[in-house]
């Protein structure tokens, strides 16, 4: 078996996966005004879903808000990507605050 092939129940995942993406994450995407994604703490790691949902909103060309721990590096071509970048820690009330303000001025906006 190669590396990129799936026994029974990794295809099955992989198909309920591909199905939530279709039905719900792109209609969701496609409907917003503008997206708010929540870039993964852990560096290095591949956020599959968090790619994805993130290919979406540039491929519908979306305008895009990122939300970054303080502690998070955002990578260079993230940074060209996104039209906003707002740094919070979402665990604090403050963090929060910040985030809802961000969305609260992109709201008002026309895009």
């Amino acid at each position: 078996m190669n590396d990129w092939e799936l026994n029974g129940d990794e295809q099955e995942q992989w198909d309920e996966f591909v199905k939530t993406v279709r039905e719900d994450a792109l209609a969701k995407i496609a409907d917003s005004s503008f997206v708010v994604s929540l870039m993964p703490s852990r560096p290095g790691e591949a956020d599959i879903k968090y790619a994805v949902e993130l290919g979406l909103s540039i491929m519908l060309d979306k305008p895009i808000m990122v939300v970054a721990h303080p502690d998070a590096k955002v990578p260079r071509h993230l940074e060209r990507v996104a039209d906003n970048i707002v740094t919070a820690d979402l665990d604090t009330e403050w963090g929060r605050e910040l985030v809802a303000a961000a969305i609260q001025g992109w709201e008002a906006v026309q895009f």
